[in-house]
């Protein structure tokens, strides 16, 4: 199997990587060991971007209120 580099960075990138590791999968590229290991490693990242996400909302929200006292 050829390595591949994944970018994980964003959700639209890990989007993109989750579909090359479908397909791969697919066609007998990959084994479906490792492509579990990545699914559930970019579902991790996934929930990690998702967290800050909310937290700088949060953030941003907590600003607004307090300037408004």
């Amino acid at each position: 199997m050829a390595k591949r580099n994944l970018k994980l960075d964003t959700p639209g990138n890990i989007r993109k990587a989750l579909a090359k590791v479908a397909n791969m999968t697919y066609k007998g590229e990959l084994d479906t060991k490792t492509a579990n290991s990545l699914i559930l490693a970019c579902n991790a990242i996934l929930s990690g971007i998702r967290t800050d996400e909310q937290e700088k909302k949060i953030a941003e929200l907590e600003q607004i209120l307090n300037e408004r006292e």
